[in-house]
């Protein structure tokens, strides 16, 4: 520290004349401790210019988080939208399909672009079980044989007469509730709410209301995995936000045959549950006035 402290004199002399122009004193600490001050002011200014000026966007990897989050929301956006257009495509196509009678299965390859389980039996939980009576319903209804008049279903159990649901109101067709639970949100044209909430535990099976062919089967935004079966009579019935969908677009279904498994999939969802819409003639009904979920 002595050593430091001692006094040195910078003299700038006249290289001609040796003229004494100019002299300093100094002190080796003095001098460090300035170089130090001069080297940490100048990393602090670098520092500030950085944060506070657009030079950061010429530093390699530094980047513009704001600009970033704005890249990858419109990333984002895109891909939701030309997912609604897949989405909106194919179900023009596979209503085509039905128009002209082309009801041929999808190809495996083609349900793994969907997203979906090209054999839908292994994606069936272990919990999912077959239920005696709904056999018993399904085979009624695909044989024509139930109504919900109990005189016509009475007459046809005991083998008198036979019903065509193409023949009859849609007062008087039977649908199998797809899901039990309790229904948590009604019907509301006025709030755009074509259908109702059916609550249900996890991986509880969904089925088919009765009858029919599926000719929307994927995801989207704001409904999550979705499935639309077309059925006799001008009765259209859309399942929504499940968690798996077990039958792709073009397959032929029977009713309480097992569609897909409730879930919370899409944005309008706060849980578990089953949207469940039915559609008469291109007008959408209250489900509960024709099916009983309870």
């Amino acid at each position: 520290m002595d050593k430091l402290r001692d006094k040195y004199r910078l003299v700038i002399m006249n290289d001609d004349t040796f003229e004494e122009v100019t002299s300093v004193k100094l002190t080796p600490l003095a001098v460090y401790v300035g170089l130090s001050s001069l080297i940490v002011g100048t990393a602090i200014l670098v520092t500030m210019a950085i944060i506070w000026t657009p030079l950061k966007r010429y530093i390699p990897g530094y980047g513009d988080f704001k600009r970033d989050a704005e890249i990858t929301e419109l990333v984002n956006k895109v891909s939701d939208l030309e997912s609604e257009v897949e989405a909106h495509r194919q179900y023009n196509d596979n209503f085509r399909k039905l128009l002209v009678g082309d009801l041929k299965d999808m190809s495996k390859e083609a349900a793994e672009k969907q997203g979906q389980p090209a054999d839908t039996a292994d994606a069936l939980p272990v919990e999912v079980e077959r239920i005696p009576e709904d056999e018993k319903l399904r085979s009624a209804v695909a044989k024509g044989t139930f109504t919900s008049d109990p005189a016509l279903a009475l007459a046809a159990g005991n083998g008198t007469g036979t019903l065509n649901p193409r023949d009859i109101p849609l007062e008087q067709l039977f649908f199998m509730p797809p899901v039990s639970g309790e229904m948590t949100s009604g019907f509301d044209f006025a709030k755009n709410h074509y259908g109702i909430d059916i609550a249900a535990p996890k991986n509880t099976a969904v089925k088919s209301a009765a009858d029919g062919v599926v000719i929307s089967a994927g995801y989207t935004v704001e409904t999550g995995y979705s499935i639309a079966i077309q059925h006799p009579n001008n009765v259209v019935t859309m399942y929504k936000h499940n968690s798996v969908l077990l039958k792709q677009t073009g397959v032929a279904v029977k009713a309480g045959e097992a569609i897909a498994i409730i879930g919370n999939s899409g944005e309008n969802t706060t849980g578990p549950h089953l949207h469940f819409e039915l559609w008469y003639k291109g007008r959408a009904v209250d489900p509960s006035d024709y099916i009983n979920f309870n």
